[in-house]
């Protein structure tokens, strides 16, 4: 090739010093006004004193030509870049003629036309073993539609995947449709049978996701040592865990889809484009999940489910049942109540029959509260609302499930490969991003984190992320990033976080008198170990009896439930909260166990009078209420007609003392050996605000401690 004149006239070929050429004046000038002649096509190297091409410095770092496969169809360009590619294996033919051309300077010409047929030889020889190449090799990629209405280069997802991501959406919305329906059926809607060989079973398994919760089967097995039978659902979940990872997360779900729609519905102004992706990238804080998983799990081996009150199904069965469709109820019977006030018949008829199909489908037919209910339905606004800025923020942060899933997600067989040197970071995968797994290129990919929604692949212009069974792993990180320390000072609070709260007087030695326990359940510490605050029993009881404690039963038992009769009594012949509960907190009682028939009735408590406050007692006015509510047979609440004075409700003649006069009275006792703590005379009686007669939990069936009769009690325990 013939030198450029600036390069041969340039600064640089002016003041290198020849030393070997001493006494010999170039004339730059000269040089640059000379025309280039094909003599010198080739530089003179000046130190080989040999003609030709000028070898590379560093043979080693001139980067490696890759050979391009081509059709033969191809255009002129791409047999351009084959020929340009060719050309890097001529100096090698153009050198080996090189020493024929040096014995006879004087035929430049001759020399230069063989080099340059030497030069087109290589490059036609390069060429056609390239097309050979083509031929007999691998058949060449398909070329790739390109949308120009996609950014980037505009290469559209996968067929399979675009569908997948729709099948998702379905997904979604169907079990987020089916986990509200088995709510709304979780109740009683019809009467109770006074024979207690006619069973009252709800038609549903409305407690289906619970039992299908693999987090909610660790923290029972590690508590109680036992595996409950309805439990091995959830073997299930985590088998296909271990095929399709944290598919659960991402499809099936309700809670987490949940915080999906309202992060894609209310996200914040100032969270849009850099800041999303900001908020999307992975976060060292996502690893909270795991050190309270890890701590919940401790919890459980020293003998409480307490992660119950953290489980996403239980957050959102107690969340929704407990608080919203009652808050739905409210204002729904006061929208349907003002527009039954309006004189219109059509209009009346509609809110009728508006309210008759809410009652029997949505929920009861009378208005129900729940105890303390305001500090549930708060915390899931507040985590509902963090969705604004962090998407998905329970499921990266807070959920003890996700993090359980993702310990087994580590080895699943199907996972995403990223080509990075295809990306263009382009960011469309972090703004689509779910799990802020860290699905962009440059960076591994969290296995870990993946709800497996599909968006980033759905979302890449350049075609850099798949999915696919048995991917190449080293683009991937299956372990979260925990730190030792942390993680060891978090599981050793949660094995230190029983004994800490049982030290205190709330369980074995000052027992509050108003935790009375649903009838089947355990014995106390068992029933802790057990329970894990879902409040299915608390949705399902037909009479609203049942309430979330707040620390009646100290911190350990906070909204576990407990019988407050104010609100509502227990039925006598209903069972629904054992049939229901998921772990067995609750025992399967049948209606002949609860009677009594053939074996003792359960008893949750015993009632006792307020002499100060009863009517016939302190103000001598007949009444027996508590008597006739009284459900057992015969009545553990009997009547013993007495005489007593009582004065004239008028002032005697001239002011004086009212006259003395003599009624006769039914003053009620309760029979404790009877008595089965239902708590129906409180809910009926008249004294309002502090009921005459209340109900406390001594003498319940599962306690042999918590005891009243002289004849059950031992003396003799330390």
């Amino acid at each position: 090739m013939a030198a450029k004149p600036s390069e041969r006239g340039s600064p640089a070929l002016r003041e290198v010093p020849r030393p070997d050429h001493d006494g010999v004046r170039l004339d730059a000038a000269a040089l640059e006004r000379a025309p280039i002649e094909a003599e010198h096509d080739a530089p003179i190297p000046w130190k080989t004193g040999k003609p030709g091409p000028v070898p590379a410095l560093d043979a080693s770092a001139r980067p490696r030509a890759r050979l391009r496969v081509v059709k033969a169809s191809d255009d002129a360009g791409a047999g351009a870049a084959a020929s340009a590619s060719a050309s890097a294996n001529a100096p090698a033919s153009a050198s080996a003629s090189a020493p024929a051309c040096a014995s006879a300077s004087a035929a430049a010409p001759a020399c230069a036309s063989a080099s340059a047929s030497a030069s087109a030889s290589a490059s036609a020889t390069a060429t056609a073993g390239a097309v050979a190449k083509a031929s007999v090799g691998d058949k060449a990629p398909k070329k790739k539609k390109v949308d120009p209405k996609l950014p980037g280069s505009g290469i559209p997802a996968r067929k399979a995947i675009r569908v997948l991501v729709w099948v998702r959406r379905v997904s979604q919305t169907a079990f987020f449709g089916l986990f509200m329906y088995f709510l709304f059926q979780t109740g009683f809607r019809g009467t109770f049978a006074a024979r207690a060989d006619t069973p009252v079973r709800l038609p549903l398994p409305v407690e289906a996701f619970l039992l299908a919760d693999p987090f909610v089967g660790a923290m029972t097995v590690l508590s109680t040592h036992t595996v409950y039978r309805g439990l091995l659902w959830s073997v299930g979940l985590l088998a296909l865990t271990l095929v399709f990872g944290r598919v659960f997360c991402g499809w099936i779900c309700p809670f987490g889809t949940l915080h999906h729609f309202f992060g894609w519905i209310l996200p914040s102004r100032k969270g849009r484009g850099a800041a999303r992706v900001e908020a999307n990238k992975t976060r060292a804080w996502q690893a909270v999940k795991y050190y309270m998983m890890y701590a919940f799990l401790l919890s459980a081996v020293a003998g409480s489910a307490i992660g119950g009150l953290f489980d996403p199904i239980c957050v959102a069965v107690r969340a929704i049942g407990l608080g919203v469709i009652p808050a739905a109820q409210y204002l729904g019977g006061r929208g349907l109540g003002a527009v039954q006030d309006i004189p219109s018949r059509p209009l009346q008829a509609a809110a009728d029959r508006t309210q008759d199909a809410l009652a029997t489908t949505v929920w009861q037919s009378h208005q129900f509260y729940f105890h303390q209910t305001w500090l549930i339905v708060f915390l899931l606004v507040a985590i509902l609302f963090m969705n604004r800025f962090i998407p998905r923020f329970w499921c990266r942060v807070l959920c003890p499930l996700g993090s359980f899933l993702g310990v087994f997600a580590r080895f699943a067989l199907f996972g995403m490969e990223k080509d990075h040197a295809a990306c263009t970071d382009c960011n469309l995968c972090l703004v689509n991003c779910q799990g802020a797994d860290s699905p962009q290129g440059g960076v591994k990919w969290r296995q870990d984190e993946c709800h497996m929604c599909l968006n980033c692949e759905s979302s890449c212009p350049e075609d850099v992320i798949k999915f696919r069974f048995l991917p190449n792993r080293k683009s991937a990180k299956s372990k979260p990033d925990l730190g030792r320390r942390t993680l060891l000072a978090s599981t050793a609070a949660g094995a230190a976080f029983i004994p800490a709260a049982r030290i205190a007087d709330s369980l074995d030695v000052n027992y509050h008198s108003k935790v009375i326990r649903p009838p089947g359940a355990v014995e106390e510490r068992e029933f802790l170990e057990r329970c894990i605050r879902c409040a299915e029993c608390m949705k399902v009881c037909p009479n609203n009896a049942l309430h979330p404690a707040l620390f009646e039963a100290g911190i350990e038992g906070l909204w576990t439930p407990i019988l407050i009769a104010r609100v509502g009594y227990c039925e006598h012949s209903c069972v629904l909260c054992g049939q229901v509960c998921p772990t067995g907190a609750i025992q399967k009682i049948t209606e002949k166990e609860k009677l009594g028939q053939g074996v003792a009735p359960v008893k949750i408590g015993t009632a006792f009078y307020d002499h100060g406050r009863c009517l016939p007692w302190s103000m001598q006015t007949p009444c027996i209420v508590c008597e006739e509510f009284c459900p057992t047979s015969p009545k553990a609440i009997w009547v013993e007609e007495v005489e007593a004075p009582v004065r004239d409700s008028k002032p005697g003649p001239n002011g004086e003392q009212p006259e003395m006069k003599t009624v006769k009275l039914q003053r009620p006792h309760v029979d404790p050996s009877l008595c089965i703590g239902c708590g129906a005379c409180e809910k009926v009686c008249p004294v309002q605000d502090q009921p005459a007669v209340y109900i406390t939990s001594v003498g319940e069936s599962r306690s042999k401690t918590n005891v009243i009769l002289l004849e059950n009690t031992s003396y003799t325990q330390g």
